[in-house]
């Protein structure tokens, strides 16, 4: 039971900050799962790849309502990205679990400069 209110509230949570400030909730799902429920770097972040989808979906089709999304860039920047999926995953697969940590962590340092940077203006 206690695990399911921990990933519940967290998805609740990361539901209201992808509305808020359009960030991706792997910022927040991929740490609770290790750190919160054990998963391994590899499965944490696969995981949450897959649970955002419906976040994503209920975002942008709300975002499409009120005349917020470019659909034409949105679309090409969709299918681009196929590619790369598949070449992350490669990457993703033949890394270690302490490579991987490493370069999320690295990934979230650069994410909270971006916000900082942007906030100073």
């Amino acid at each position: 039971m206690t695990t399911v209110l921990l990933v519940g509230s967290i998805g609740f949570l990361a539901g209201v900050l992808a509305g808020l400030f359009g960030i991706g909730g792997g910022i927040l799902f991929v740490p609770a799962l290790t750190l919160g429920l054990g998963l391994d770097q590899l499965h944490a972040e696969a995981t949450s790849l897959l649970a955002i989808l419906p976040t994503v979906a209920v975002g942008a089709w709300l975002q499409g309502r009120y005349g917020n999304v470019e659909w034409r860039p949105a679309l090409w920047l969709g299918i681009s990205s196929l590619g790369g999926v598949g070449a992350g995953v490669a990457l993703a697969e033949s890394l270690g679990e302490e490579d991987l940590r490493r370069l999320f962590g690295a990934l979230m340092i650069a994410v909270a400069c971006q916000l900082a940077w942007g906030a100073r203006r």
